[in-house]
């Protein structure tokens, strides 16, 4: 939803600006474009500044394909993922970024809490892990990444409706269904 919204207001600011026929507006606009690209290529260049949050991310995803929800709650509250959303340097990043930055660190941070509080609830970790995914997903899609990642899709979880997470490996391993299910899902997208 956050990058539909981050999308559809770049592409109204886009289409006002080429609507505009003045030549020195022009000429502006393509300057600030060109200052928001440069920007926005910095920040993904420095996709190994989000290299801790993935990090944390992926050791959360693995734990939940071994039902291990101990590791789950240590990797995400044992402030690890906290600690990394935290100590993030948002300097590089353009108005609107910082933003969209903050509104997925805000959701992200509740949710691994949430994730570590509840050691012996896998299934409440999973709903928690669920958003957070998604979460990462849009923090991915706005700052790039220093590492392929696979977007895989379960299509049974939760009742059927389905839920996507982030893997650092081409191979099926499903952290909603854990052990009962391994292999379950398919890969939707590949992020570079």
């Amino acid at each position: 939803m956050k990058t539909l919204i981050f999308s559809s207001v770049f592409s109204l600011l886009f289409l006002a600006a080429c609507s505009n026929g003045s030549n020195k507006t022009q000429s502006t606009t393509t300057s600030d474009t060109a200052s928001s690209q440069a920007a926005i290529s910095k920040s993904r260049e420095k996709g190994s500044s989000t290299a801790a949050i993935l990090s944390a991310y992926i050791k959360l995803k693995n734990a939940f394909t071994t039902d291990n929800d101990k590791a789950a709650a240590a990797a995400a509250a044992g402030n690890e993922m906290v600690t990394a959303f935290a100590s993030f340097d948002k300097k590089s990043l353009t108005p609107e970024q910082d933003k969209a930055y903050t509104d997925i660190y805000d959701d992200a941070k509740e949710h691994a809490e949430h994730i570590g509080a509840n050691v012996g609830n896998i299934a409440h970790q999973r709903e928690h892990f669920d958003m957070l995914s998604k979460d990462i997903y849009d923090l991915v899609k706005l700052l790039g990444t220093n590492q392929p990642l696979y977007v895989d899709r379960c299509p049974m979880y939760n009742n059927n409706k389905g839920a996507i997470w982030l893997s650092e490996v081409k191979d099926i391993k499903n952290p909603y269904l854990g052990k009962a299910m391994p292999t379950c899902g398919t890969v939707k997208e590949e992020l570079k």
